[in-house]
């Protein structure tokens, strides 16, 4: 039962990054029909910046997270002017090469800036709690209240904002948010910028516990593409729902199935939702 419990603990903690990379690329892709596969260059760049505040610049942990939010960012707002928007007219298969050409670039980078070596990050909350038999380490119960916070401050933020609203509204028809004098150069803009944002928190919270070097960002990617097909492209509660149940699948297979097979459970379990239900789980109609 203890294990039960503690494994239960550590799928809300993987599952709670996950859906926050999953997030900003669901967004990204709800809009502009964009599969980002740079997503993950954006993550591992968050991940590298918040470390370096912390180690070259003496920055406080929330601090240096705060500032990766903004140059990630302003990451995201950089790719979608001068790349992905030029190439809007371009073929589908134009975009997904070009992000791919940015996720070596950036990787390519990291290397020569922060070199190959994985680099471990301390964070201000590494202390150990020990409830009932359980031992939790604070920085995986803040993983999990972060994330939640984030999600319900976005959840507000697209819901009762009228920025957020023209977001939904391009989600849902771009031509006619278009004609209804919504600025979708502006809203492209900023759906970058909350993506890399996002990407960028996920990778700060998730850096303690696992460790940063220039290929973090691969595996993460991979599996917020799984999430975001299981819970229907560009569907925000669907990629929310498909970061915890990956987490859960993960780290109760990795406990009784094997560890060895813990990264290969995303994509089993992404094959079988599929063949029961194609679409993904929170498909939207009408696409």
């Amino acid at each position: 039962m203890e294990i039960l419990l503690q494994q239960l603990f550590n799928g809300l903690t993987i599952g709670s990054v996950y859906a926050l990379v999953a997030l900003g690329l669901t967004l990204v892709y709800g809009i502009l029909h964009i599969p980002n596969f740079a997503h993950g260059a954006l993550y591992m760049m968050g991940g590298y910046i918040t470390l370096t505040m912390m180690t070259s610049y003496g920055f406080h942990y929330w601090l240096a997270i705060l500032v990766s939010m903004l140059v990630v960012g302003l990451l995201g707002v950089l790719m979608e002017r001068f790349i992905f928007y030029p190439l809007r007219e371009a073929p589908p298969i134009h975009d997904k090469i070009a992000a791919i050409g940015i996720l070596l670039f950036l990787e390519a980078f990291a290397q020569f800036v922060w070199g190959a070596d994985y680099q471990m990050m301390t964070s201000p909350y590494s202390q150990v709690i020990n409830v009932l038999g359980l031992t939790f380490t604070l920085q995986r119960i803040l993983i999990i209240v972060a994330a939640i916070v984030i999600m319900i401050l976005l959840y507000v933020f697209l819901k009762k904002t009228f920025t957020g609203s023209t977001i939904i509204a391009m989600s849902q028809d771009r031509e006619g948010a278009n004609l209804v004098g919504i600025n979708t150069h502006k809203v492209a803009m900023l759906t970058f910028m909350i993506s890399g944002a996002l990407a960028a928190v996920a990778a700060s919270l998730a850096a303690p516990i696992n460790l940063v070097f220039p290929g973090m960002g691969h595996l993460v990617i991979l599996k917020a593409f799984v999430i975001i097909i299981l819970g229907g492209m560009g569907s925000i509660p669907g990629a929310i729902l498909g970061g915890y149940i990956l987490g859960f699948s993960e780290s109760l297979g990795a406990t009784y199935i094997s560890n060895d097979y813990k990264d290969i459970i995303a994509f089993v379990l992404l094959i079988v939702i599929l063949s029961v239900k194609p679409t993904g789980l929170f498909a939207k109609g009408g696409h």
